[in-house]
């Protein structure tokens, strides 16, 4: 393979290292797939341009008018022109892909869901990167400036993430950017020769950078490219809208400055619901003291998602304005509704971070600071100019309200405006789940009935099981598959119950937020990732919006919704619910010794993960520790690669100078191969010109060694000459040490910084590839000259 070829491969590879980056941000990752396959079509068409040979700035024309192409057949193949050339009608699609993609990447959290849209943006980015980083590297000989456009990708990786991309992500794209400087430096060097600061140069053309006079120019521009590169990977992150990477972190906030004014849409919370669900740690995201005698009704809300357009359930956008000094009453709340004022004090983890305040459900007054703003249909503050719910401390007060079941029952019919909107389904909505729903309640005579009987059926009668693990999904074809195999978590027992009550006239909308979380002994309650959850909220008239709970094993399913239990009785918060929403756990008791609130702040050291069993969520399955294992020892691993490599070679070199049977000639040109890498990796680099006498020279001049070092440099050059050129070679002992005395003094002449690069980053560790790259070149050598014998073979058949 030709050097170009060499390098437009390692240009392929690192942009699909550095596109990894973009992996977290969209489940499920199969793009990568997707995108790796068409940017070798595209890296291909641009070997074969540059083969022909075209012209630098026809070859780029060329290779992204087939990737427009590409792109056509795959995203816009029936508005192409023939099924294959993009027109007007391919390119309008196009566009309205990319608007359906940002307005995607707003609305969900991570990981999002792989929409046209979403999967058009990843892709198509990651083949506009690819012609940048092909263009610079290959067809413009120039691998250094391509690194801007791979970090470029991070960068937008971070941006999206709200800085929380992996470090592996960067590691991966570094080495990606790497093994391109390394290839085109193996390529400069197969023309030009090794080019060496301090050495006489041979009468070859000077390039521009050695025209500068120094032999450093080549680094300082490393170092300025490398700078600029480290600003934008600072400065892009910063100006890229957010994706939510909290839990059920929320996208954008309220626009608008002053009172009034301004619009809201919250995201739609599933993934990241489930990830929450699916941590091996429970950490405490919020904490809070109040004056309720009963905390099993403290549900922290979130947000309301009231629209259901068949993929999702989502938030409508509503007007915001700024927060009152009192909430307005709730909505369809009448006075004859027994009621309890509470107040709540909240204070929020420093590390979680979203842009919706959890409060109880209704609040009627907030007492916060910072830039919020109040949305007035779902009840709700949204952080505004950036603000979020860090270290946030706040005090809400909020009604208990306490309907009885025959106030349920005789609610007078809803408003025909609000029975409109909340009752819409979409028309893909499977049959099913109307006829599900009419055949559960059937018998009811009130809606308050049909109600109850869907959360009981939910709960109890229906042999439903709840896991964490089954595959995310909100839209109609999710709530259909879901009625079948009776398996899923919170969301999904909450969006069905939701679609099944609006099917049946119910007013319905879904709200997300946290269970009331775990006692501790200082009075207070912890609130922590595993409780996340979704519920269902019916509408009736004269009570308003009402919590129901079908989800089993979670919650506290309402007293209103259990007849024979009269409302407001006692209840004991730390024990489980005897409802129909709690079944027992088949997990074992805690140890007295580490509680599960000491678990959650962290204070037990390492505790051995339970076992799971089919309904819980607490943990992770084998399957995944191990492969997240596997990935942080790789991860850990990989940087070290060259300090090991060099070890081992160093080892093998030295230990050979010392063994009987060992051939002096190989033994003593390996201990100077070790001499000259190691001065090489303390910063000079070698000259394969130069006599073994004169680069010894060289070395100690610019190594500025004395004593003891420049000594045993001299001997180990003069011991070279002895094997190579003596008619009868007298081996020279102790070269082991002669190369450990000469490590020591490069390693005293130098600064820390070269010390600590000769052991992590050795440049002497670039062997690897060029015997690598050498071996490839012999072996595909080898097979081509063996077909070409084999198509040559004369025949061996006789006239």
């Amino acid at each position: 393979m030709s050097g170009r070829g060499r390098l437009a491969l390692c240009a392929f590879a690192a942009t699909v290292m550095a596109s990894c980056s973009l992996l977290p941000l969209v489940n499920p990752a199969s793009w990568i797939v997707q995108a790796a396959f068409l940017l070798a079509i595209q890296s291909g068409v641009g070997m074969l341009a540059r083969r022909v040979p075209l012209a630098r700035p026809l070859t780029v024309l060329v290779q992204a008018v087939v990737t427009l192409v590409v792109l056509t057949l795959v995203f816009a193949r029936d508005q192409a022109l023939g099924g294959l050339l993009p027109g007007p009608d391919a390119f309008e699609q196009l566009s309205t892909l990319l608007g359906q993609g940002s307005d995607d990447v707003g609305r969900y959290a991570i990981p999002a869901p792989s929409t046209d849209g979403i999967r058009l943006m990843v892709v198509g980015g990651t083949l506009v990167i690819g012609l940048a980083v092909d263009a610079l590297a290959v067809t413009f000989r120039s691998a250094a400036p391509a690194g801007l456009p791979l970090l470029a990708l991070y960068s937008v990786a971070a941006g999206l993430s709200n800085g929380g991309a992996s470090w592996l992500w960067f590691v991966l794209a570094a080495a990606g950017y790497l093994l391109l400087l390394l290839a085109e430096g193996r390529d400069r060097l197969s023309q030009w020769g090794r080019v060496f600061g301090g050495a006489a140069r041979s009468n070859r053309p000077q390039t521009p950078l050695e025209a500068e006079g120094s032999p450093l120019a080549p680094v300082r521009t490393g170092r300025r490219i490398g700078a600029l590169a480290l600003g934008i990977a600072l400065v892009i992150p910063a100006a890229l809208p957010a994706m939510g990477s909290g839990l059920l972190g929320a996208a954008g906030g309220g626009s608008g400055e002053g009172g009034g004014g301004g619009t809201i849409s919250a995201v739609n919370p599933l993934v990241s619901l489930q990830n929450s669900l699916n941590q091996p740690e429970d950490r405490e995201v919020l904490r809070y003291r109040t004056n309720a005698q009963e905390t099993q009704d403290m549900y922290l809300r979130i947000v309301a998602l009231d629209q259901f357009d068949g993929t999702s359930w989502k938030s409508s956008e509503r007007k915001i304005r700024d927060v009152p000094d009192v909430l307005p009453q709730p909505e369809g709340l009448s006075p004859s509704i027994g009621t309890a004022e509470i107040r709540t004090s909240v204070s929020a983890a420093g590390w979680y971070s979203q842009n919706w305040l959890p409060m109880p459900y209704p609040a009627t007054k907030v007492d916060i600071g910072g830039h919020w703003r109040f949305e007035p249909v779902g009840r709700t503050l949204v952080g505004d100019r950036g603000q979020t719910t860090r270290g946030a401390q706040y005090q809400v007060s909020s009604l208990q309200v306490r309907p009885t079941a025959d106030q349920l029952a005789s609610a007078p019919p809803a408003p025909g405006a609000l029975v409109r909107e909340y009752t819409q389904v979409p028309p893909s909505l499977p049959r099913v789940v109307n006829s599900t729903a009419r055949q559960v309640t059937k018998g009811a005579t009130s809606d308050y009935q049909r109600a109850v009987m869907l959360q009981d059926w939910f709960a109890v009668r229906g042999g439903f099981t709840y896991d964490t693990q089954v595959e995310s999904g909100s839209g109609t074809e999710a709530i259909a598959r879901f009625l079948k195999d009776k398996q899923g978590f919170c969301v999904h027992f909450a969006f069905s119950m939701a679609a099944m009550a609006r099917t049946l006239g119910i007013p319905a909308r879904v709200a997300v937020g946290f269970t009331p979380g775990e006692p501790r002994p200082d009075g207070t309650m912890s609130v922590g990732l595993r409780d996340a959850h979704a519920w269902p909220e019916l509408y009736f008239e004269g009570v308003g919006w009402t919590r129901f709970e079908p989800t089993p094993s979670r919650g506290y399913a309402p007293d209103y919704t259990r007849p024979d239990t009269p409302s407001g009785s006692p209840t004991n918060p730390v024990k489980p619910s005897t409802g129909p929403s709690a079944q027992p756990s088949a997990e074992p008791t805690p140890s007295s010794s580490c509680t599960a609130q000491q678990r959650k702040q962290n204070d037990c050291g390492p505790v051995a993960p339970a076992a799971t069993t089919g309904g819980g969520d607490s943990g992770t399955p084998l399957a995944t520790v191990a492969a997240v294992s596997l990935g942080v020892l790789a991860a850990l691993g990989l940087p070290l690669l060259p300090w090991l490599w060099r070890v081992r070679v160093r080892s093998r070199r030295l230990g050979a100078s010392g063994h009987p049977d060992a051939d002096p000639t190989a033994a003593t040109l390996a201990v100077w191969r070790e001499i000259i890498d190691t001065a090489w990796d303390h910063g000079l680099v070698p000259d394969e010109s130069l006599t073994p006498r004169k680069a010894a020279a060289r070395m100690v001049r610019l190594g500025r060694l004395d004593g003891m070092a420049a000594e045993s440099v001299h001997r180990a050059a003069s011991a070279v000459e002895q094997v190579l050129y003596a008619p009868q070679p007298r081996p020279v002992a102790d070269l082991a040490e002669d190369a450990h005395r000469t490590r020591t003094g490069l390693r005293a002449s130098v600064t820390a910084w070269t010390r600590l690069r000769a052991n992590v980053a050795p440049r002497s560790a670039v062997r690897v590839l060029w015997s690598a790259s050498a071996r490839w070149e012999k072996a595909t050598a080898g097979l081509t000259a063996r077909a070409t014998t084999l198509i040559r073979r004369p025949s061996r058949q006789r006239g």
